[in-house]
């Protein structure tokens, strides 16, 4: 029994001096759940900026325009329907609600208020689809039809502002004639093609891949250097960005390889059609690998030790997996946390390859995500080049 305590307490005290093992054991976990209970626990209000185009102006539009500035979550604002879709597409509004003219007549008619007439359909103003460029996703509503201009290619935002504008129209049907077919809402898409549910999926996939690939990279060059291989190589004639490059041309090819399967797979199995253009993608994953790589070599630049580079990776990983908007809209994360989306590379990376891929609304402009993009490898690199130890 001497023996068996003895050997425990060894064992305690062996653990307890490695503070990586004892990171993932204690801490890691606390920050997960923490992570994932600011995201879920409904702490933020999600908020969603709303285009407000009234085509009407009468003083029913008006009070229309009232009862949906009430909604908590919406944050009107006013222009017209090219300007309002155009700020769509850049990501300044989520969607558009569209009061055509006419609507003033047809409630006065309804209700037998003064200015009757007769209620008109719910087809779209003459020239405003067109104009703009988008197309209708589905039938004509009943009664006065409000047009509703939502992108599925934002699936979770756009669920949420459908339901919405549905709730607050079936309210104001009740208070203005007793009756649910007053007010119908016409949904129009952003989009001028049909997207399936894994075209969605596909741009957040490969962003993640990039992303572990880059920072991956780290764990290899902290083992060589704690081998010393990287000493002996250093020594040999070979010039060092020699080595570097080298290395850095792999990590370029596997991430070619891996775009190519991805979205091979998402073609072949699952109908994605790529929207943009060929040599854009290959530019937007060059940049993405190269900007997670150089991320890699600042891990590398700091990391005594193989165990301490992969603690690194997975605290730089795990964030950026669920704060980027990869897979959860960044409308449904507390206001806190938007501001730490804001910073992560993957964000922009995730949000340029949705834009060319599937033709989604935009988080930022593509110039934008791609400055950004160069911004971080410029960085890094200066880092990197400072910093980077060979033995």
């Amino acid at each position: 029994m001497a023996a068996f305590l003895t050997l425990t307490a060894a064992n305690i005290r062996t653990f307890v001096r490695d503070r990586t093992s004892l990171f993932w054991t204690f801490a890691f976990p606390v920050i997960f759940i923490l992570l994932f209970g600011a995201i879920f626990s409904g702490g933020g209000t999600p908020s969603y900026k709303v285009g407000w185009v009234d085509q009407d102006g009468t003083q029913a539009s008006s009070k229309l325009r009232e009862a949906f500035s009430n909604v908590a979550l919406f944050k009107l604002q006013d222009a017209s329907l090219d300007t309002s879709l155009q700020a769509m597409r850049q990501g300044s509004v989520s969607a558009v609600i569209v009061v055509p003219k006419g609507y003033g007549a047809a409630v006065a008619a309804a209700t037998g208020g003064p200015g009757g007439g007769s209620v008109p359909g719910t087809a779209a103003p003459s020239g405003a689809p067109g104009a703009a460029g988008a197309a209708a996703s589905s039938p004509a509503a009943p009664g006065i039809g409000l047009q509703l201009y939502t992108d599925p290619s934002q699936q979770t935002t756009s669920t949420t502002v459908r339901q919405v504008v549905a709730q607050v129209v079936g309210g104001l049907n009740l208070a203005l004639t007793g009756r649910p077919a007053l007010l119908g809402v016409t949904d129009r898409s952003l989009q001028t093609q049909d997207l399936s549910n894994a075209a969605f999926l596909v741009p957040g996939i490969l962003g993640m891949a990039l992303m572990q690939l880059g920072v991956f990279a780290a764990v290899p060059l902290v083992a060589q250097r704690e081998k010393l291989i990287l000493k002996r190589l250093s020594a040999t004639p070979l010039h060092r960005w020699t080595l570097v490059g080298s290395n850095v041309v792999l990590r370029l090819l596997i991430g070619l390889v891996q775009a190519a399967l991805i979205m091979g797979i998402g073609i072949a199995v699952f109908g994605v059609t790529v929207l943009g253009a060929l040599w854009l993608m290959v530019a937007i994953v060059v940049l993405g690998a190269l900007t997670f790589v150089s991320i890699g070599y600042v891990v590398a630049s700091f990391a005594r030790t193989e165990d301490a580079a992969n603690g690194v990776v997975q605290v730089i990983q795990f964030p950026m997996m669920f704060l980027s908007g990869v897979f959860f809209p960044l409308e449904i994360m507390p206001s806190v946390l938007r501001p730490v989306a804001a910073i992560l590379p993957l964000t922009y990376l995730g949000d340029a390859l949705r834009q060319v891929m599937v033709g989604g609304s935009a988080y930022a402009p593509l110039p934008l995500d791609l400055g950004i993009l160069a911004a971080w490898l410029v960085v890094c690199l200066g880092i990197s080049a400072r910093f980077f130890r060979w033995e």
